[in-house]
């Protein structure tokens, strides 16, 4: 059975809560993410910030750009463990409106796994399936 571990992308990018908003956007922008993990120096996840969480900004006064990831980021951050079945991840991913979860061990974020990282593992193992590689895991 696949884990978590197995799908997750681990070269992500993350913010702390002191981070300026803007420059988050920026970073979201520039990377073509829609969201990424809050972190503290030590790597423990703290928060998520999602394009949604910070849409505000366009109706909002000039004040808020001055503010930074803590006052936007969605807390407590919801969370898998990199051991957890990827089973459970999808289910998560299906029933939520969220497109991207974060990974952690021993409460520490280690990845990511997006929709599209599923997607890719999707086409991965129907790649290998019809090259006659064994797709039950």
């Amino acid at each position: 059975m696949l884990k978590a571990k197995d799908v997750m992308t681990t070269d992500t990018i993350s913010v702390k809560e002191d981070t300026p908003i803007l420059e988050a956007v920026q970073l979201m922008v520039k990377h073509d993410i829609s969201g990424m993990p809050v972190v503290e120096d030590d790597m423990t996840l703290v928060g998520v910030l999602s394009e949604k969480d910070v849409i505000i900004l366009f109706y909002n006064n000039a004040e808020d750009a001055k503010k930074t990831v803590g006052d936007f980021m969605t807390q407590p951050p919801i969370y898998f463990d990199a051991e957890d079945n990827l089973k459970d991840v999808c289910d998560f991913l299906v029933k939520n409106i969220f497109r991207r979860v974060p990974i952690t061990s021993k409460n520490k974020q280690v990845g990511i796994i997006s929709v599209r990282d599923v997607l890719e593992c999707v086409l991965e193992r129907n790649r290998r399936g019809s090259e006659g590689g064994d797709t039950a895991e």
